[in-house]
Order: structure tokens, then C-alpha cells, then sequence
């Protein structure tokens, strides 16, 4: 599939997200590819598909950003830490007359860019185009039609190497109740209750048993920005999102950074540093990994999803190229949207499935609603 309007440009192509993402947009056969990074050099030749353009572009220049961006037909970005790069990259793309997908990008991005005259009549922009909160957010819609008044329990996580991107906007999400940028991201042991936020209403677990996670875990409640957004667009009663911590390295660095994060660059390189390497002894012996359980409780039935990929940014990737894909093809209307509005869900899983990225998705449906303990699924 090559643009007849210039080529797909992929920002942060050098990284774990990025080098996964050129592999999965060759293999769904879009081809015509522009890679682009501060360190370009990165990637030899040899490791991109024939004809690939290479281009250094520094996010932080507006001018080499707009160079990077000109002539394109899409720009996917899979650049960050998003929560400081917000709409820059997007308004680049807008500017130079190029639709747009973002693996993050998130609530906030998607404010600033709300009603911009960049998007005109015809642009597309696609936000949260990655695992979280793209696919998390579409697969209880493949598990109900309809969640009106449903109970919706996730436990999420894993143990695998951290990118600097991902934990630069780890360490930014910690203090987001307080943010200086009046952006909320998310709130730890907050949760969507009787259909509407609730401020410390689940408590952390510590030394307890989740099925498919490996020995006794942490889980720690956390409630997002996004998730609140699918609470209330599918009429939740309830959204329960439990994070699970294997091992302790990385649950107690980040309680100890919370309150602590400057949002300079340079600090906030420091501090992903400390949660790469937190992440580093957890995984100490174990399998990298990621595990997602959504179970959806309603009056008659209960419904469970189970998703695990050995690499979440893998999985990102697959998202972002499905969604790629789809604006392309024109399935996407113009305008600002989040990928999980826009989204075919059963494509979507399908897809990521066909890619390699998603090796385990299984659903189960009971009859009955028994509730769901912690141990169990």
C-alpha cells in the first residue's frame, strides 16, 4: 500500500515502539516509509525494508520538525514522553497538510487540539492509538455491545524493560492530581463508583494471589483520565483498574518519586533512569511479559477478556499500524478522534493477533454473575 500523497513519516523510528511499528506497517504492506529521529544513524540500512527514507529531526526545533513533516501523507508518532511533547508534533503534521496518529496523545492532546483550525474539512488525527489506552479501552466494547450500568474489573501488568518514553510519562502520571499544567491523568487508588470518579475507594493489595500473574503480587488502583472517558461514554457503573506490580523494586521507586518530579528534560531523564532500573530487578528471572484481564459483570452474565503479549510496545505497535491502516483507507472520518471511538474492535484484536503481537487472547462467558475475587478470574 503506497500514499499516493508522499510517504508515511514514523517519529522516534529508532526506538523499541518505533522500530516495531516500521516492521508492522511493512507487513500490512504500507511501504512507502520515512523514518525520523535525533539519532537516525541508530538503524543501518540493512535493518529497513528497501527504500526507506532516513531524516533527523529534533522534536524540540520547530523548523526541523516542519522539514520532517512536509510532503508526508501521515505522520505516526511514536515519540515522547508524550505528556511533554503534547500537541507539537500533531500541529507539525496539521501544518504540513498530513493526517496524524499518535500512540499516546491522551486527554491532554487532545484538549489543546480540540477545535483547531489546522484540522480544516479534511484532516484526520487519531490519539491514543497504542495498547494503553487504545486497545484497553476497545476490548470491553468487543465483550458487550452494550455496558450500560455494567461493573467493569481490569487487573493490568507486567515485568519488562522500560523505554525512556514510557517511563518519562510514568514519572509524569505520578502527580497528576496536582499537575501544573491543569491536565489530570490519573489518580492512584481512585475509581469509577456509582457512575462517577471517587477519590481513595479501592484499597492496595500487597502479597496476594491474581491468576495469570506469576507468585504473590501488588495490586495498586489507579483510575486514568482515559478510563473515566470510557466510564462515562459506555454508561459504566463501574470501572475498577488494578495495576499489578511483580516483584516490589519498581512499586516502592515509584512511591518514593511521587511528589518528587520536576518536569525539566533533564531531570526527568534522571528519573526514568531510576524506573528503568527498578524495572530491571524485578524482571530478574523472569520472561518478559504484559497481562491484561478485563471481566464485565452485568445483572445476567459474566464476561472476561485475557489478553498477554511477551512486549507491550510490540503490541503498541500493532495498534498504531491497525490504525494507520485505517485512515489510509479512508476509514476513518476526518477529524479529532480517540482511537478507540473510530476503531473496529474485532479488526483491531484480530489484526494485532495476525501480527504476532498478541499470542494469548481468550474470552470466556458465563451465565451467572459470580463475583470475581482476587485470585481468580
Amino acid at each position: 500500500m503506497t500514499g499516493s500523497r508522499g510517504p508515511v513519516a514514523v517519529l522516534g523510528g529508532t526506538g523499541v515502539v518505533g522500530r516495531a511499528a516500521v516492521r508492522m506497517l511493512t507487513r500490512l504492506g504500507i511501504d512507502d516509509l520515512r523514518i525520523g529521529a535525533r539519532e537516525v544513524t541508530r538503524i543501518g540500512p540493512a535493518a529497513l525494508p528497501p527504500g526507506v527514507e532516513r531524516c533527523r529531526v529534533d522534536v524540540r526545533d520547530a523548523d526541523s520538525l516542519a522539514r520532517f513533516c512536509a510532503g508526508t501523507r501521515l505522520v505516526l508518532n511514536c515519540a515522547g514522553p508524550s505528556y511533554l511533547l503534547l500537541d507539537r508534533v500533531a500541529r507539525a503534521a496539521l501544518a504540513a497538510g498530513s493526517d496524524y496518529v499518535d500512540v499516546s496523545g491522551d486527554g491532554p492532546t487532545h484538549q489543546l487540539l480540540e477545535g483547531s483550525p489546522l484540522l480544516g474539512t479534511e484532516r484526520v488525527a487519531v490519539l491514543s492509538a497504542g495498547m494503553l489506552p487504545g486497545l484497553a479501552n476497545i476490548v470491553p466494547r468487543v465483550l458487550a455491545d452494550d455496558l450500560t450500568g455494567a461493573r467493569l474489573v481490569v487487573y493490568a501488568g507486567g515485568i519488562e524493560a522500560f523505554a525512556p518514553a514510557s517511563a518519562g510519562d510514568l514519572a509524569l502520571s505520578l502527580d497528576s492530581s496536582d499537575a501544573e499544567d491543569g491536565h489530570w491523568y490519573g489518580e492512584t487508588l481512585a475509581a469509577w463508583t456509582g457512575g462517577r470518579r471517587r477519590r481513595n475507594a479501592l484499597p492496595a493489595r500487597e502479597d496476594v494471589e491474581v491468576a495469570g500473574f506469576p507468585g504473590r503480587v501488588t495490586t495498586m488502583p489507579f483510575l486514568t483520565a482515559d478510563a473515566e472517558r470510557l466510564a462515562r461514554s459506555a454508561g459504566l457503573a463501574d470501572l475498577h483498574w488494578h495495576n499489578v506490580f511483580v516483584g516490589n523494586a519498581l512499586r516502592l521507586t515509584l512511591t518514593r518519586l511521587r511528589g518528587r518530579v520536576r518536569r525539566d528534560a533533564a531531570a526527568l531523564a534522571a528519573i526514568a533512569e531510576q524506573i528503568s532500573a527498578a524495572a530491571e530487578l524485578d524482571m530478574a528471572g523472569l520472561d518478559p511479559f504484559y497481562l491484561m484481564a478485563f471481566t464485565v459483570h452485568r445483572p445476567d452474565r459474566v464476561d472476561t477478556a485475557v489478553l498477554r503479549t511477551p512486549s507491550s510496545f510490540a503490541l503498541t505497535a500493532a495498534t498504531a499500524a491497525f490504525a494507520v491502516r485505517a485512515v489510509l483507507s479512508g476509514a476513518v472520518a476526518a477529524g479529532l478522534h480517540h482511537a478507540d471511538e473510530v476503531l473496529d474492535p474485532r479488526g483491531l484484536l484480530d489484526t494485532v493477533a495476525e501480527l504476532g503481537a498478541l499470542p494469548v487472547c481468550e474470552t470466556h462467558h458465563h451465565a451467572h454473575d459470580e463475583p470475581l475475587e482476587t485470585g481468580s478470574l
